[in-house]
């Protein structure tokens, strides 16, 4: 028989009764084939590298002195117009209420559509097995597409405003937290759904009573963390045309010179509504998660 092992040749075989030497083999084969693959990345960086900055307008390596050129002018500006900013931090707040309204309404929506395709798409849970497949691709396909894009093609249909934004963000909610709401309830206990399918209970009844009670807790940790993320989409999201903080971002930027006080509050305002977000989130996520 041949080893495959060591190939066909009747080459040096380390001595079975010997567990040190096969070791040390095995050890410098792994790490003849870990050096082989790091030669491999290397080379396909450096021709990536060089592939790119042949096809870009200006040189990377002669841009890095002047990266801090444009925040340093803007953060110079901001400086000199500091007096400005709790008015302008006024004036924004029905804007980024607005990018709130957005991030809150769409990861409502998606939250709901994702705990359905989840329960629709979870082994041993689903209602029809046999579709089990096709709903995992429906979120493989709304993961898929970034909001952005969904966001651009639904403005061109609908125009400019909230609307598009919601919609794009919940798609790609409902697949981003379908995809963790059902790991969770493959790992719920089976047995109280067993209880009630014995006394006639319907699919739905065993979902709510059997399998809700047990995954809600972690469901709404995802969906909690999912809030923050949209927010940050729903900002992004106002540079196409969605508005909210993101559009009034936009515009100030565009203005250029003699608007950076704005862009600086804007950012400023932003920045401080993440970070509350972020610290009851988490808070939230701790109280139902440990109790």
């Amino acid at each position: 028989m041949v080893d495959i092992a060591f190939g066909p040749k009747p080459d040096p075989r380390p001595d079975p009764a010997s567990p040190g030497a096969a070791y040390m083999d095995m050890v410098r084969r792994r790490r003849m084939y870990g050096g082989i693959l790091l030669v491999l990345f290397v080379a396909l960086m450096a021709s990536g590298f060089q592939l790119t900055e042949s096809r870009n307008a200006g040189g990377f390596w002669q841009g890095i002195p002047k990266v801090l050129d444009f925040p340093s002018e803007v953060l110079a500006e901001a400086w000199e117009k500091r007096a400005n900013l709790p008015a302008l931090f006024r004036d924004h707040v029905p804007a980024l209420v607005e990018t709130l309204n957005i991030a809150g309404v769409a990861t409502l929506l998606g939250a709901v559509a994702g705990m359905v395709l989840a329960l629709l798409s979870t082994r041993g849970l689903a209602r029809w097995p046999r579709l089990t497949p096709l709903f995992r691709r429906l979120m493989d396909a709304s993961r898929a597409i970034p909001e952005i894009v969904i966001a651009l093609m639904l403005i061109y249909i609908l125009g400019g405003g909230p609307v598009p934004a919601v919609a794009a963000i919940a798609l790609h909610t409902a697949g981003a937290l379908g995809k963790l709401f059902s790991e969770v309830a493959e790992n719920a206990d089976l047995g109280p759904v067993e209880g009630l399918s014995s006394t006639g209970a319907t699919w739905g009844q065993q979902m709510w009573l059997g399998i809700l009670p047990q995954v809600a807790p972690n469901w709404l940790s995802y969906a909690l963390m999912r809030f923050e993320i949209n927010v940050r989409a729903s900002a992004i999201l106002g540079f196409v045309g969605s508005g909210g903080i993101g559009y009034d971002l936009k515009i100030a930027m565009q203005w250029g010179m003699g608007r950076y006080d704005e862009v600086v509050a804007i950012f400023l305002l932003l920045f401080l509504a993440i970070v509350a977000i972020d610290r009851l989130s988490d808070h939230a996520r701790h109280r139902l998660v440990k109790g």
